[in-house]
C-alpha cells in the first residue's frame, strides 16, 4: 500500500511539473491566439452578416485571393520538386556539407539587400534587360507586367531552397542505409531504390515541409511590398497587400470578417491535407 501511495505521489508531483512546464505557453496562446481571434470574431459580425458580404462582393480581395492561391499553387509545387531533386543530387556528395551551406546562404541575406538586388535585376534598366537587349530580345518591364507574378514565385523559391533542401536531407539521413543496400543486392537501380524505399520513407518530412513551405510562402510580401509598394502589379497583388491596405484605411470590421474567412479556410486546407496523408499512409499499408 505504502509502494502504491508513493508512486501516486511520484506521478502527481511529475504532472504537476509539467504543467507549470507548460503553463507559460498556454498563457501565450491564450493572449496572443485565442483572446484576439475571439475578439475578431465579435468585431466581424459587428454588422451583422453585413461585413462578410461586404468582403465577398469586394472586387480586390477576390483578385487578391485569386492571386495567393495561384501563388501557393505554382511556388511551392516548384519548390518542393527542385529542393528534392537538389537534396538527392547532393545528399552523398563529399562536398555535402559545403552545399548545404551555399543552398541555406539566401536565408542570411537581409529583406533590404534582397530588394535590392530586385531591382538591380528586373528594373527597365536593369541588369536582366540589358542581357535579353545584347541577345536581340525585346526589353520586358518585369515589374509593370503580368512577369511580375514570375519574379515573385522566383524570389521565393530562391529564398526558400536552402532551407528546404536542408530538411530534405535531414529526412534522406533518416533512412536505414540497410534498406537501400539491401534492394541493390537484389538487382534494383537508383531510380528504383528512390521510388521505392526512399521516398515512402519521406512522407512524414513531405508533410512537414509542404505546411512549412505553404507558412513561408506568405513572407515573400515583405520583398513584394518594399520593391512594388501597397499597389503593386494585379498579378503580384496578395492578401497581405489587402490586409495592409485596410489597415491603413481603419477598415477593421471588413479585415475582421475576411480574418475569420482565411482561418476557416486555411484550418479547412489543413485539416483535408492531414486526413489525405492519414488516408494514404492508411492505403500504402
Amino acid at each position: 500500500m505504502k509502494d502504491v501511495v508513493k508512486l501516486s505521489r511520484k506521478w502527481t508531483s511529475i504532472l504537476r511539473s509539467r504543467v507549470w512546464f507548460l503553463l507559460p505557453s498556454v498563457i501565450g496562446v491564450f493572449v496572443f491566439a485565442l483572446i484576439p481571434f475571439a475578439d475578431m470574431l465579435i468585431r466581424s459580425f459587428s454588422n451583422g452578416a453585413g461585413n462578410y458580404q461586404t468582403v465577398f462582393e469586394n472586387g480586390a480581395f477576390h483578385l487578391a485571393m485569386m492571386n495567393t492561391l495561384r501563388f501557393a499553387g505554382v511556388g511551392i509545387p516548384i519548390l518542393l520538386i527542385c529542393s528534392f531533386l537538389a537534396a538527392f543530387g547532393i545528399y552523398k556528395s563529399k562536398w555535402m556539407r559545403f552545399l548545404k551551406s551555399i543552398y541555406l546562404l539566401p536565408m542570411a541575406v537581409p529583406t533590404a539587400a534582397l530588394v535590392l538586388i530586385w531591382k538591380a535585376f528586373f528594373h527597365e534598366a536593369g541588369l536582366l534587360n540589358q542581357l535579353l537587349t545584347a541577345f536581340g530580345i525585346k526589353e520586358i518591364d518585369w515589374l509593370g507586367s503580368g512577369a511580375a507574378f514570375w519574379v515573385l514565385v522566383i524570389s521565393y523559391i530562391w529564398k526558400n531552397l536552402g532551407y528546404t533542401v536542408a530538411l530534405w536531407i535531414a529526412g534522406m539521413m533518416s533512412v536505414p542505409e540497410s534498406y537501400t543496400e539491401a534492394a541493390r543486392v537484389d538487382g534494383a537501380t537508383e531510380r528504383q531504390c528512390l521510388f521505392y524505399i526512399v521516398m515512402p520513407q519521406l512522407r512524414p518530412v513531405f508533410y512537414t515541409i509542404t505546411m512549412l513551405s505553404f507558412l513561408n510562402s506568405f513572407k515573400v510580401f515583405r520583398e513584394a511590398y518594399l520593391v512594388a509598394g501597397s499597389y503593386p502589379q494585379k498579378s503580384m497583388y496578395l492578401l497581405q497587400h489587402l490586409f495592409n491596405n485596410w489597415f491603413t484605411n481603419l477598415e477593421i470590421d471588413k479585415m475582421a470578417a475576411a480574418g475569420v474567412l482565411l482561418a476557416v479556410f486555411f484550418a479547412g486546407c489543413s485539416i483535408a491535407l492531414e486526413k489525405l496523408w492519414q488516408w494514404e499512409e492508411g492505403d500504402g499499408e
